[in-house]
């Protein structure tokens, strides 16, 4: 059975991503920050970690990109996952009873239209959503709900008072799967790198340009803060086929010679979208 880590409480969506890539023959392990799934994948008391990158409406999650960077581990697979914010509570307390309402900042801003609309609601922001649903569950507050997903409602015995409460039905996350073990997809494939240009005119631009040479379509690009002198960057890019492409082989070569430093984040198959 494979040992899938994730940051959370049990029913946080990251454990949702993983059912669905890995189907229901898999140890989910929680655990409290991202850097210790990340810990946990590099020294193997885990196969795989299950992290998310990118949500549609909030952008990238940059701790993730920068322990990425920071970790040897690769990137083997993604899931593409659609975001369903539900109201929880304790069975037996009506919706407009509730006074607090608990989740974490992004799920209480992506449910911002549904709370508005509550009356004398206090919000409550918490490190997780499953653990908001763990905290009503466990301590039995009275008045109090939170906002998480239906296997939290599960795994901690709470009553669904109201379904997809988010504010937008197009709200994604998409995951990416990492392993201490790279892989070559054969079809379908995406590859993510990060490198830094080096200190020349033009060094964005040359960079692109060997992609653009090959005909390599690039999915997405984005700066990081070097961290090491200022207005420095790295910049994170993802772009079609696998570095098993004879095309993706030379493009890479063709980019170690022009950046000051290049790195592989994984080459892995277009995740599919779960709705």
């Amino acid at each position: 059975m494979k040992k899938i880590a994730f940051q959370g409480e049990k029913g946080a969506f990251s454990e949702d991503a993983a059912y669905h890539f890995f189907s229901n023959n898999i140890n989910p392990v929680p655990h409290k920050t991202f850097k210790e799934v990340f810990d946990a994948v590099a020294s193997g008391t885990a196969e795989y970690g299950m992290i998310p990158i990118e949500n549609s409406f909030t952008g990238s999650i940059h701790q993730n990109m920068d322990l990425l960077l920071e970790f040897d581990v690769s990137v083997i697979g993604e899931i593409i996952l659609r975001i369903h914010h539900n109201l929880l509570a304790p069975k037996g307390i009506p919706i407009g009873e509730i006074r607090r309402v608990y989740s974490h900042p992004q799920a209480l801003g992506q449910c911002s239209i549904f709370l508005d609309s509550m009356e004398n609601v206090e919000i409550i922001p918490m490190y997780d959503t499953a653990g908001s649903a763990k905290r009503i569950s466990e301590q039995s507050e009275e008045n109090a709900a939170s906002i998480a997903s239906i296997r939290a409602a599960k795994d901690y015995g709470l009553h669904v008072l109201k379904k997809g409460i988010e504010n937008n039905d197009q709200n994604f996350t998409r995951f990416l799967v990492i392993s201490q073990n790279s892989i070559l997809p054969e079809k379908h494939a995406k590859t993510s790198i990060v490198f830094s240009a080096k200190d020349i005119p033009g060094a964005l631009f040359k960079s692109l340009s060997v992609f653009a040479l090959r005909d390599i379509n690039l999915l997405k690009i984005e700066s990081r803060p070097l961290r090491k002198g200022k207005w420095t960057y790295w910049f994170y890019l993802d772009f079609e086929g696998s570095l098993k492409d004879e095309a993706c082989q030379n493009a890479m070569n063709h980019l170690s010679e022009i950046t000051s430093f290049l790195k592989v984040l994984g080459s892995y198959e277009t995740g599919k979208v779960v709705k």
